[in-house]
C-alpha cells in the first residue's frame, strides 16, 4: 500500500469513528436525568483486553451526560490485590487508566475477592492519597443528591459473608477478621432509617446469576444479605459484578432487582436461567439516571450503544 492510500485509509477510519461518536453522543444526551452515575468493577488488567478502550468511552459519555460519581463495585486490582498504597498497580490498573477529565469525579469502592487476596487495608488507606478514591470504610453508605432528587447508596463488603472466603485464611487472610454480625446489623439499621427517593445496595458478589462459581457463595448471601435486604421495601435493586457479564434476574417473592454488571476489562459467556430477563456476555459498563418518579439503569457495551435498561418507577 502506498502513501496515498494508507492516508486514505487512515482518513476513513478517523471519519468512521468520528461518525460513531457523534451518532453515539446524540443518543447519549437522551438518557441523563437529574442524578446520573456509572457502575464500574472488575476492572483492573493493566489497561489490556478492553479496559483502556472502556474508559475513554466512559470518559466520552460524560463529556454528553453529566456524570457525579462512578461506583466501583469491587476487583479493581486482578489478580493478588495490591501490597500497599505505593503499589505500581495503582497506577496501571486505575490512576494511567481512566485518566478522561471527566472521571476526574468521586469514586465511591467496595473491596471484591481479588483485593482481600492482597492488603486490603491499603484499599481503605489509598483515599488518604487520592482524592477521588472516596472509599469511608470496608462498608458504608452515600447519598447522591441533586434538584432534590436524592439516591441512597448502601456499599456492602461481601467477601466476609461468604464462608469460602472467611475459611480460606492462607488466600485471603482478612476475610475472616472482619466482624460478620456487625455489618449485617448496619445494613439492617442503614435500611431501616433510609428515607431517599431510591434505595440501591452494591455488593461484589451476586446473590442470584448464573455462573461457574461456587454455588455456596449465592447460597451464603440469600441467607446473610438477602433475608436483610427484603424485610424492606424500598430497596430498588442489588447491584453486583464478579461475574464479568450482564444480567438482570428476578426472583419470586422479591421485589427487588438483582442487576449484574460486566467486567470494564474482560467478560465471560452467559445463559439464561430461572428469573433472568437478560443476559449479555459483552464487555461494559453501567450508567444509572434518576429523578424522582424514574431510576434506570442502562447497560452499555463497549461501543458505547445501551444493550438494556432495567427500568424502576413511581
Amino acid at each position: 500500500m502506498n502513501k496515498t492510500k494508507r492516508l486514505l485509509a487512515l482518513l476513513s477510519l478517523m471519519l468512521i469513528v468520528t461518525v460513531s461518536f457523534s451518532q453515539n453522543a446524540d443518543s447519549w444526551k437522551n438518557l441523563g436525568k437529574t442524578v446520573n452515575f456509572y457502575l464500574a468493577n472488575d476492572l483492573g488488567r493493566n489497561g489490556y483486553y478492553d479496559q483502556k478502550p472502556i474508559a475513554e468511552l466512559m470518559g466520552q459519555m460524560a463529556e454528553t451526560v453529566d456524570i457525579e460519581c462512578v461506583v466501583a463495585a469491587g476487583d479493581v486490582h486482578h489478580f493478588e490485590g495490591v501490597r500497599s498504597v505505593n503499589d505500581p498497580l495503582w497506577m496501571t490498573n486505575y490512576e494511567l487508566i481512566y485518566s478522561h477529565p471527566e472521571l476526574m469525579i468521586p469514586w465511591y469502592p467496595i473491596l471484591g475477592n481479588h483485593e482481600y487476596r492482597g492488603n486490603s487495608q491499603a484499599v481503605l488507606d489509598y483515599g488518604k492519597v487520592s482524592a477521588r478514591w472516596d472509599i469511608e470504610d470496608r462498608y458504608y453508605t452515600k447519598v447522591i443528591e441533586d434538584d432534590d432528587v436524592t439516591v441512597r447508596l448502601v456499599m456492602v463488603d461481601t467477601a466476609p459473608m461468604i464462608d469460602k472466603y472467611r475459611e480460606d485464611t492462607e488466600k485471603y487472610p482478612d476475610a475472616c477478621k472482619q466482624d460478620l454480625n456487625k455489618q449485617l446489623a448496619w445494613i439492617d439499621s442503614v435500611l431501616t432509617n433510609a428515607k431517599e427517593d431510591w434505595v440501591l445496595v452494591v455488593g461484589h458478589h451476586p446473590i442470584y446469576a448464573e455462573t461457574s462459581k461456587s454455588n455456596s457463595e449465592r447460597a451464603d448471601l440469600q441467607k446473610r444479605l438477602d433475608s436483610i435486604l427484603r424485610k424492606h421495601n424500598n430497596v430498588a435493586m442489588y447491584l453486583c459484578g464478579h461475574i464479568h457479564n450482564f444480567q438482570h434476574i428476578r426472583v419470586k417473592g422479591s421485589n427487588i432487582d438483582y442487576v449484574v454488571n460486566s467486567s470494564g476489562s474482560l467478560s465471560r459467556d452467559v445463559k439464561p436461567i430461572e428469573g433472568t430477563k437478560f443476559c449479555s456476555g459483552e464487555e461494559g459498563f453501567s450508567l444509572i439516571t434518576a429523578d424522582k418518579k424514574e431510576i434506570d439503569l442502562h447497560m452499555i457495551n463497549k461501543e458505547g450503544k445501551v444493550i438494556y435498561t432495567v427500568k424502576r418507577t413511581k
